[in-house]
C-alpha cells in the first residue's frame, strides 16, 4: 500500500508523505484523562444545541458550555485520533478518526459508543467489491483488509439524522442508513480507480463534494446516489471545499491553493492566497463570510477574487476552524481551541 500524503494533523499526517499512524491496540483502548485537556491537539469541533464538541489526537474528546473559553474532558472507548465530528442536533452525534474509527453520541457528546472500526471497514469493502464483480477492485480489497486496521477516516457527512457517509484514505468511502450503527462501501459508486485519498466532504441540498488527492473532485447531485469527476486546473492535494451557493464550488489546500467555479465545476478562476502554505480548513460564517485557516497561524476571509489574514499576529499551527453565531470563530490548533472575536483580530 502507497504511503499517505495529507496535511499535518496531530502530527501523525503530515504534508510530506510518512506512513499512517500504527493503530493495533489504541482502536480498543480507552482514552486516557488528560490534565489539562483544552491544551489537547484539536482537529474537528461541532456544535451541539450550545455546546461545543472538539475531538482530536488520542481519541480525546472535549465539551465546552461557556462559548469555548472552559473546556472539560468526555470518556470515549478508543485511543487514536479523531478527525471529525459533526452533529444533527443537541444530543445524536459522530465521530470518525484513524483505525477507522466510528463513535456515536446520543447524549451530546458525554458518552460515546464504537460503532466501526479498521478490521470491519476493510471486510465492508471487500464486501462491495465482490457484490460489484470487479475484479481489480476485490483485489485492491484484499490487499487493504491485509495491511490491518490502520484505515484513516478523515470526513463524515451528516446527509440527515439517518444517513451518513464517512470518507478517508485509500478512496475509502462508507455509507449508513441507520445513523451509523450499519455501514456498507459507497467505493464502487466514486470515479476514483486509484483509489486516491479523499480529503474532504460537502453537502449543499442534494449536492454532495468530496475533493483530496492529486486534484481529486467528484460530484453528486442525486443525494449520493451516483457520482461524477470534476476536472480542475491544479492537481495537487485538496484539503478542504466549500458550496457557498447553488452551482458554486471552492477548493483549497496544498500550497496555499484555492479554486472557486460558479458554474459546477465546468470552469475554474483561481484565487490569490497571501501565503504559499497549506489551507487545512474552512467554514462558512454565519454573517456570511467565507473564511479559511492555514498551517502559518492566520484565519483569512474570502474578499472578493482573493483571502486576507483577518488576525494580525500568528496563532499556533492551525488544523481546522468551527464558525459560531454573531460571527464568532473557534479555531482548532496544536495548542487547543481558541475563541477569535473582533477583540482578539477577528474584525469584519
Amino acid at each position: 500500500m502507497r504511503m499517505l500524503t495529507t496535511l499535518a494533523i496531530g502530527g501523525l499526517l503530515g504534508a510530506q508523505a510518512i506512513a499512517a499512524a500504527p493503530t493495533g491496540d489504541a482502536i480498543d483502548r480507552a482514552a486516557v484523562t488528560v490534565r489539562s485537556p483544552e491544551r489537547s491537539v484539536l482537529l474537528g469541533a461541532a456544535q451541539a444545541g450550545a455546546r461545543i464538541v472538539a475531538v482530536g489526537e488520542r481519541g480525546i474528546v472535549v465539551l465546552s458550555d461557556d462559548g469555548g473559553r472552559s473546556w472539560q474532558q468526555a470518556g470515549t472507548p478508543t485511543s487514536v485520533t479523531l478527525t471529525t465530528v459533526r452533529f444533527v442536533d443537541a444530543a445524536h452525534g459522530w465521530a470518525v478518526g484513524h483505525g477507522g474509527v466510528v463513535l456515536t453520541s446520543e447524549d451530546g457528546g458525554k458518552s460515546w459508543v464504537r460503532r466501526l472500526d479498521g478490521r470491519r471497514v476493510a471486510q465492508l469493502v471487500l464486501e462491495g467489491a465482490h457484490a460489484a464483480g470487479d475484479a481489480k477492485a476485490i483485489q485492491d480489497a484484499e490487499r487493504l483488509q491485509a495491511d490491518g486496521p490502520d484505515k484513516p477516516l478523515l470526513d463524515l457527512l451528516v446527509i440527515d439524522a439517518q444517513r451518513l457517509l464517512a470518507v478517508g484514505a485509500y478512496g475509502i468511502a462508507l455509507g449508513s442508513d441507520d445513523g451509523g450503527r450499519t455501514w456498507s462501501s459507497w467505493m464502487q459508486r466514486l470515479p476514483n480507480p486509484k483509489g486516491l485519498h479523499i480529503y474532504t466532504a460537502r453537502l449543499r441540498g442534494k449536492t454532495l463534494l468530496l475533493a483530496g488527492e492529486q486534484g481529486l473532485v467528484m460530484q453528486s447531485q442525486d443525494g449520493g446516489l451516483s457520482f461524477r469527476r470534476i476536472d480542475t486546473p491544479y492537481k495537487g492535494s485538496f484539503f478542504t471545499a466549500e458550496l457557498p451557493a447553488d452551482q458554486m464550488i471552492l477548493l483549497a489546500g496544498l500550497r496555499g491553493t484555492v479554486l472557486r467555479s460558479s458554474d459546477a465545476g465546468a470552469n475554474w478562476t483561481t484565487l490569490f492566497s497571501p501565503m504559499q502554505v497549506s489551507i487545512t480548513g474552512s467554514a462558512l460564517a454565519s454573517d456570511g463570510r467565507l473564511l479559511a485557516v492555514n498551517q502559518a497561524g492566520f484565519v483569512m476571509a474570502l474578499q472578493g477574487d482573493r483571502f486576507a489574514p483577518i488576525n494580525a499576529t500568528p496563532l499556533p499551527q492551525l488544523n481546522g476552524l468551527l464558525a459560531q453565531a454573531k460571527g464568532t470563530v473557534l479555531a482548532l490548533t496544536v495548542q487547543g481551541a481558541l475563541p477569535l472575536t473582533a477583540e482578539s483580530g477577528l474584525a469584519k
